[in-house]
């Protein structure tokens, strides 16, 4: 699932060659993609993208209202907002204007006068999503409530609290969007090593320097990888997002040796998910067993992705 680097990379490669374009229509090919019904999609028709944004792990695009932002014959002549969830196997493209939707696997073009966006996604479940409001206050239903890491008001004491709220172990901690927005499988195992702790350890065990050492981290490896692909997306549109990256220390790195230490790097399996993880560099050379800790995090873990993404603050 493309995590809070991937979008912000997709945004960067975007604003270049949306903002201040119009759209000239949106063709839906997957009936399942549209998840509201007013205002109706041909709304958008001649608008122009006069913003972007990210809302956790969906890419919000703000479309100017008025004669000079399009207008339909609906009545919607005010701002819209639509917004994109690509959830797990959702990609963009950015192909030559008027590209072809062809194949089972493509969802949705976003037709502008430079070129096609077109929303593929791969496998036979489809849980990409498309969200079209009039009111800019309406986003917020789609806000599940976590904290932005690098939002002015977020320093130690808002990170703890927000993460403590429940306790949790720190992989499920990272991963709720109730708590913290736009952390997934891939980043939390990234933040977990380089601030050198546990994925089973729980958020009422930590020490204050534990917290600092992870609120570090957290907002240091997510630096990192944002910096890190955006000059990717500078030089080319992301073409192939992934959650398994070379230069990433554990993720997806299961048996090959941890960059710090040099010993193999472990994992947990539970359902369909895996934690990554270096025992001599965070669990103190303790090989956590995988049946047992599969069980574990499986019960501190929603039992599918969807119902995660689907997980809003109380």
């Amino acid at each position: 699932m493309p995590e809070l680097p991937d979008i912000a990379a997709y945004i960067t490669a975007l604003e270049p060659r949306v903002v201040g374009q119009p759209i000239q229509r949106i063709r839906v090919a997957s009936a399942f993609l549209l998840r509201t019904a007013q205002p109706p999609l041909s709304s958008v028709d001649g608008r122009v993208v006069r913003e972007l944004r990210r809302i956790g792990k969906r890419i919000i695009f703000g479309l100017k209202g008025g004669l000079n932002g399009g207008f339909d014959g609906d009545g919607f002549d005010g701002d819209l907002w639509l917004a994109v969830h690509l959830m797990i196997a959702g990609r963009l493209h950015w192909k030559p204007a008027q590209a072809k939707l062809a194949g089972r696997n493509h969802l949705a073009a976003f037709d502008f006068p430079n070129g096609s966006l077109l929303l593929t996604e791969a496998g036979s479940k489809r849980r990409a999503s498309l969200h079209l409001f009039n009111r800019e206050a309406d986003l917020q239903t789609l806000d599940a409530g976590g904290i932005d890491v690098f939002a002015p008001s977020t320093d130690l004491n808002s990170f703890r609290a927000a993460l403590s709220a429940e306790n949790h172990t720190l992989k499920r901690a990272l991963t709720d969007p109730r708590l913290i927005s736009g952390i997934g499988n891939a980043y939390s195992d990234e933040i977990l090593h380089a601030a050198k702790l546990s994925p089973i350890a729980h958020t009422n065990k930590l020490t204050p320097q534990e917290w600092e050492t992870l609120f570090t981290s957290t907002q240091q490896t997510l630096r990192l990888w944002i910096d890190r692909l955006r000059i990717e997306a500078k030089s080319g549109f992301p073409e192939k997002v992934t959650a398994f990256r070379k230069d990433m220390a554990v993720h997806g790195r299961y048996g090959e040796p941890c960059p710090r230490c040099g010993e193999k790097v472990l994992r947990i399996r539970y359902a369909d998910k895996e934690t990554n993880y270096c025992a001599h560099c965070q669990t103190g050379g303790k090989v956590l067993a995988d049946r047992s800790l599969s069980r574990l995090l499986g019960s501190d873990w929603p039992r599918t992705l969807d119902e995660l993404e689907a997980l809003k603050r109380r």
